[in-house]
């Protein structure tokens, strides 16, 4: 009667666990980007609409400005300020999916947007157009760049 395994068969089983493995990584890599994506996305939603639904509330002023005076500079501490503090229209400002940052970088009214993220904030936001974008450089698997979700 037998009671253990030889080590060729135990070597066996490890060269299949091995090739497993080997098959299953890319498969979840691929759908870890994905995740990133989609939650950039709906993250990307979120501000927008929250955006959107403040400056109809304001006489079409996009938040960041002091007073909601769009002749005044705009700046990122007054954003949260009313968006978060003043007017709850978010509990937070989300976190870039792929840098997990949720810092936004401000376009000045006359300042074109970058042509592409640097990863160095999570968002990219210019009040004068109420647009934002994704911080990140490079573009998804389909070639759409990130800065153009």
């Amino acid at each position: 009667m037998r009671k253990a395994f030889s080590i060729a068969e135990l070597m066996i089983v490890v060269a299949i666990i091995g090739i497993l493995a080997a098959l299953a990584i890319p498969y979840v890599g691929d759908h870890a980007a994905e995740a990133k994506e989609a939650a950039a996305k709906d993250n990307l939603r979120v501000l927008r609409d929250s955006i959107r639904f403040y400056a109809v509330r304001h006489g079409d002023v996009s938040p960041g400005y002091v007073d909601n005076d769009p002749e005044t500079v705009p700046t990122a501490e007054c954003f949260r300020q009313q968006m978060i503090v003043a007017e709850n229209f978010l509990r937070k400002v989300p976190a870039n999916p792929f840098n997990n940052l949720d810092t936004l970088r401000i376009i000045q009214n006359n300042e074109a947007f970058p042509a592409e993220g640097t990863g160095a904030f999570g968002w990219i936001y210019q009040p004068a157009t109420g647009n934002v974008r994704v911080d990140w450089p490079g573009t998804d698997p389909r070639g759409v760049p990130y800065a153009d979700y």
